[in-house]
């Protein structure tokens, strides 16, 4: 949900990923942005999953699983029950969540395909089960399939309401820039179980309103609420909460929640990456390159490899810098389009791909921080008009991102608005310890003005936006 912890998007095709396909014969599909109507969609689902194809997925998601992991042991043990034959739709939908699990624990997209080999071998043995379609609604999402993923969510939401169904469908209209039906969504959600993983959608939803003091309360929540056997999902809420608190200027907060998380995950990626960029924050480039190796070695995504770059670069190991960027040029439009396209971007460098990637990335999502990525490209390739269009879209909803006001004094310099400038520059600077080492540099050069203030200072806040997802501690 968040730009410092992209999770598992388009890695690259993992043996898993690669065997589910050579069994299945399935191949990607061709995505437009046509909607079809739900029956519609339901009835190909449906129509896959009757076909021959469905045994190859009920055939193929009983390959067996290796591995010394407790959740290993546990996908083990369910593919056991499965084969058994004695609750075999349960046991095929645990199978299912558990191969997500799995996806976020090894941050390996072969897992969530599994997974919808999953949803589908259920379907095909009970068409229309509300089971099969949140588990493969869930994977489209972590696989930004995301038009596909609100047609069954709004299905699942329209028929059933469980509260993990408005879940998926708030994530959904997130991904898809349409905040305030996300937001009636969550509260559904919230209204029915105000656990922690409602509560970590109302964080979410508050910071992108602006009101960062009531995501970090909402999250501190989270965090004492999420259940001490979901390890995973306890680690992500704690690194988040270190997010917030490093927005709010609180680094030693920040670096407790990164601990947290890490007793929780060892070698947990977002945290590491969090950790890696508060050092960078603060000026410490030495120790920021250990977790930001770790992070981007077990998780190398572009976000990772572009902090590790920074920092490797900042403590003058620069052939080792170089070879990340090598590793990073070469696989980053597949990996995460968006993030390479700034990262091109922010670099000056093919300019025209980082155009290419911004604009399809758009047609696929439409959340403010897509615009940013397509506002930033257009930038930099001289299309101002057009740049500030979408900057001023990206910045509706007041979200307190350096990132987002960095592009946004960068663009209003470019375009003749001094005193616009020099407000998002002041802004973009109490925010500097969410900046890159390179990105602060480009501020300060390209929007002349005072020195800004040293990162880690009390973080600018806007106004407070209007409560959206309100809830008590549960």
């Amino acid at each position: 949900m968040n730009r410092l912890q992209t999770s598992t998007h388009r890695n690259p095709l993992s043996f898993v990923a690669l065997l589910v396909f050579l069994l299945t014969g399935c191949q990607p599909r061709e995505h437009t942005n046509e909607r079809t109507p739900i029956h519609a969609e339901l009835a190909n689902f449906n129509t896959a999953a009757a076909a021959p194809g469905s045994i190859d997925a009920c055939r193929v998601v009983l390959v067996p699983h290796t591995g010394a992991t407790p959740l290993d042991t546990q996908i083990a043990q369910a593919q056991e029950t499965v084969r058994t034959g004695h609750t075999p739709a349960g046991a095929l939908e645990r199978l299912g969540w558990l191969f997500v699990a799995k996806a976020r624990a090894s941050f390996d997209d072969g897992f969530y395909t599994l997974a919808e080999q999953c949803a589908r071998c259920l379907d095909s043995r009970q068409p229309g089960d509300a089971g099969a379609l949140l588990l493969r609604g869930h994977v489209l999402h972590n696989l930004h399939r995301f038009k596909e993923a609100e047609l069954i969510a709004r299905h699942l939401a329209n028929t059933r309401g469980a509260p993990f169904d408005h879940g998926l469908l708030g994530d959904v209209l997130m991904e898809l820039g349409r905040l305030n039906e996300a937001a009636a969504a969550y509260q559904k959600m919230m209204d029915l179980r105000p656990d922690s993983r409602a509560l970590a959608r109302a964080a979410h939803l508050r910071w992108l309103n602006g009101d960062l003091p009531g995501a970090v309360a909402a999250m501190q929540m989270a965090t004492r609420s999420v259940g001490s056997r979901d390890a995973e999902a306890a680690a992500w809420m704690n690194t988040r909460l270190g997010f917030y608190h490093l927005a709010s200027g609180e680094a030693e907060l920040a670096e407790a929640a990164c601990a947290t998380a890490l007793r929780l995950q060892t070698d947990y990626a977002p945290a590491l990456l969090l950790q890696g960029r508060a050092h960078l924050a603060v000026g410490e480039s030495a120790e920021a390159v250990e977790p930001l190796q770790r992070a981007a070695r077990f998780n190398p995504l572009p976000e990772y490899q572009w902090a590790l770059a920074e920092a490797l670069f900042e403590a003058g190991r620069f052939d080792e810098a170089r070879t990340v960027q090598t590793e990073l040029r070469k696989h980053g439009a597949d990996r995460d389009p968006r993030t390479f396209a700034l990262y091109l971007a922010t670099r000056s460098e093919d300019l025209e791909l980082a155009l290419t990637l911004a604009r399809h990335e758009l047609k696929q999502r439409a959340d403010v921080f897509t615009h940013d990525a397509l506002a930033w490209c257009l930038a930099r390739a001289g299309q101002l008009d057009e740049a500030r269009i979408h900057m001023a879209r990206a910045l509706a909803e007041g979200t307190s991102d350096g990132r987002l006001l960095f592009h946004a004094a960068v663009i209003a310099a470019k375009s003749g608005r001094a005193d616009e400038a020099q407000r998002f520059r002041a802004r973009a600077e109490s925010l500097a310890q969410l900046l890159l080492p390179s990105e602060r540099l480009q501020l300060q050069t390209a929007v002349p003005g005072s020195e800004p203030k040293q990162a880690g200072a009390a973080g600018y806040l806007p106004p407070v936006a209007p409560n959206v997802v309100s809830a008590s501690a549960p």
